[in-house]
């Protein structure tokens, strides 16, 4: 069986912050109340120009720098989004595309699980031999989609992007187990209704705000804590390992009452359980690789280190998987990987023409040596 390692990682998250603050200013609430409620404090927000195809390529290509994966050495891009570009085309070809990339490339929808699903979707490609290097995307630009009038929905998200590099491993590392669930039942309590081909837009939709993301709140609340330490439990189960071997638990950053009470059932303290959710809000299925990124870069994993991801959201959908990390290259390598792809390119092509040089100026040499030897 191959396993798919964690190769490279890299996020992207927009430079404009959102704080409490300025929410203050722009509808009735007060950081307080947000901070209490939610555990948020701030959050980024796109800029004009800034979409979804472009905050995940500045993701990807960080992840690729860091795995020394050229583009053209990928088999298939994967992106988790709930936020395209476009209804068509899809956002995965057109990251392709400015990625330079030649490989086949599909966008999954699941909500904030997203990520996870991908992850799960792209180990069964490596399992099975079909393919040996996989981008995944997840990305998320949720604030276009917001009411900045309803206090119940705007003080919640934000925007951002995280990608990892999976590559065919021979040792057990990677997405070791995952469990993955839906609960179409509970759909009306957090969906866009407008905009799609049961509600087309229409003046209808501007009129009623349809274009909006509508949410039960606690209904959403609900659903999150009955299945977030549940679907942690039966990942670790499956992957024959024990909650006491899991070092880091990565949960879906979207309301630190919700964090807490699943590492409560789980009964892992909080110093085992990586949080952001106060820099950067609920970013759906950007959300896990942003953290996961940030809590590699942090020192929270270490080589070899078990991860256990977590999430829920729209569907309604849960998802979890234990990851092994190997991730982290050898010290002598380290140098070599932080080298930008193109300049190690550069670097190739001048001691390759250098061989070249001292190949041609070695070469009379050793053809009087073969001369008098005869």
């Amino acid at each position: 069986m191959k396993y798919g390692r964690i190769a490279g990682w890299g996020k992207y998250a927009p430079p404009k912050v959102l704080t409490n603050f300025d929410l203050e200013k722009m509808v009735h609430t007060s950081d307080e109340w947000i901070v209490t409620r939610t555990g948020i404090r701030e959050r980024r927000i796109a800029g004009e120009g800034e979409t979804t195809l472009t905050m995940s390529v500045a993701a990807a290509r960080q992840a690729l720098e860091r795995a020394g994966v050229r583009p053209s050495d990928l088999d298939l891009i994967l992106v988790a989004t709930s936020s395209p570009d476009y209804l068509l085309p899809p956002v995965s070809s057109m990251i392709q595309d400015r990625l330079g990339a030649r490989c086949g490339a599909f966008t999954l929808v699941a909500g904030c699980t997203g990520f996870v699903y991908g992850l799960a979707t792209a180990q069964q490609f490596i399992a099975s031999g079909a393919y040996r290097t996989i981008l995944v995307i997840g990305a998320e630009i949720i604030s276009r989609n917001i009411d900045w009038t309803d206090r119940n929905t705007c003080v919640l998200f934000g925007d951002g992007a995280g990608a990892v590099v999976l590559q065919a491993s021979d040792a057990p590392t990677g997405v070791l187990s995952f469990v993955l669930g839906s609960d179409g039942a509970g759909a009306k309590h957090l969906m866009v209704p407008g905009g799609g081909v049961a509600m087309p837009f229409s003046q209808r939709v501007v009129d009623e705000g349809a274009q909006y993301i509508r949410m039960n709140g606690r209904e959403v609340f609900k659903f999150a804590t009955r299945v977030l330490a549940q679907a942690a439990i039966e990942a670790v189960e499956q992957s024959g390992l024990t909650l006491n071997d899991v070092d880091l638990l990565i949960p879906h950053q979207a309301n630190m009452r919700i964090i807490e009470v699943a590492a409560r059932q789980l009964g892992m303290p909080m110093d085992k359980v990586f949080v952001n959710l106060d820099r950067y809000g609920n970013t759906s299925a950007a959300s896990i690789p942003i953290a996961l990124v940030e809590a590699i870069q942090q020192g929270r994993c270490a080589d070899n280190s078990t991860v256990l991801l977590v999430g829920f959201g729209a569907g309604l959908t849960w998802a979890s998987a234990v990851v092994k990390l190997g991730t982290l290259e050898p010290a002598r390598y380290a140098l070599w990987r932080s080298i930008p792809i193109r300049a190690k390119a550069r670097a190739r092509a001048a001691v390759g023409a250098l061989s070249m040089r001292v190949g041609a100026m070695l070469l009379p040499l050793a053809q009087r040596a073969r001369v008098t030897r005869r």
